[in-house]
């Protein structure tokens, strides 16, 4: 009950500051920067997210490189499936985007602020609660749980496989280091390949593979086979280094 508790109260956030802000003419950005720093204040004077240093005083700098290191191996594999579905996202949904994207302050949004907000709700909240509650020998349940949530609240079937995906990454990494840190480290580098990629090649925009390489299918299949060559090896060294503290 604790993580339904949770969910709501971020849904409701989010509500809140579009209902009251964007009749005032407030733009999308402003909304989504109001919106995540009410979920953090919110999540941090209750405690329903707890916050500590145990997990960066013990220095786990191969983690948090390995992760970081992982992100890049991601977005490209994550980018192919969706293509695959045939799943585009909502003209609104894509203005929306374009709004926050373009601008740098909308960097702040999606590359900060955002990662930090659902972090501390997904993992920190929902996840951690969800894992109390279930027996060690199923802690997969949680996890995916709250992947698919992670992936729902995103409002769009486009973002919904991304986002679940990345949830069980997320997830796996906070079930393995009771810490938000390394996910949080992976949900920046995410965000941040996205902003970088939407700036540098305005024709990528739509999310085309074949559009980031200029219509040229085999560099579209080798940047996927260098991406696994990156996803895999990251994927293995955390699960050799990631430890509870």
């Amino acid at each position: 009950m604790d993580a339904l508790y949770y969910l709501i109260a971020f849904i409701l956030i989010q509500f809140a500051a579009n209902a009251i802000l964007t009749p005032l003419g407030a733009s999308v950005t402003v909304v989504s920067a109001v919106s995540s720093v009410l979920t953090i204040a919110l999540f941090m004077c209750m405690r329903w997210s707890p916050f500590s240093r145990t997990y960066i005083r013990r220095r786990p700098w191969g983690v948090l490189f390995w992760t970081v290191v992982l992100a890049f191996g991601t977005i490209i594999p994550s980018e192919w499936l969706q293509e695959q579905m045939g799943v585009d996202m909502s003209d609104a949904m894509k203005q929306m985007f374009e709004q926050i994207l373009s601008s740098p302050v909308g960097y702040v949004v999606i590359g900060l602020l955002a990662p930090l907000a659902e972090e501390m709700v997904f993992r920190g909240a929902i996840l951690r609660r969800l894992l109390q509650a279930c027996d060690e020998r199923w802690h997969w349940l949680p996890i995916l749980l709250s992947a698919l949530l992670f992936g729902a609240v995103h409002g769009n079937w486009a973002q919904f496989l991304h986002a679940t995906l990345l949830g069980l990454l997320l997830g796996w990494m906070y079930y393995r280091t009771n810490s938000i840190v390394p996910g949080l480290a992976l949900h920046w580098v995410n965000n941040s390949i996205v902003y970088v990629v939407y700036n540098l090649l305005p024709q990528a925009a739509n999310g085309h593979l074949a559009d980031l390489f200029c219509g040229n299918e085999r560099a579209v299949w080798m940047s996927l086979i260098f991406s696994l060559c990156i996803l895999l090896p990251s994927l293995f060294q955390l699960a050799t280094r990631m430890k509870k503290y």
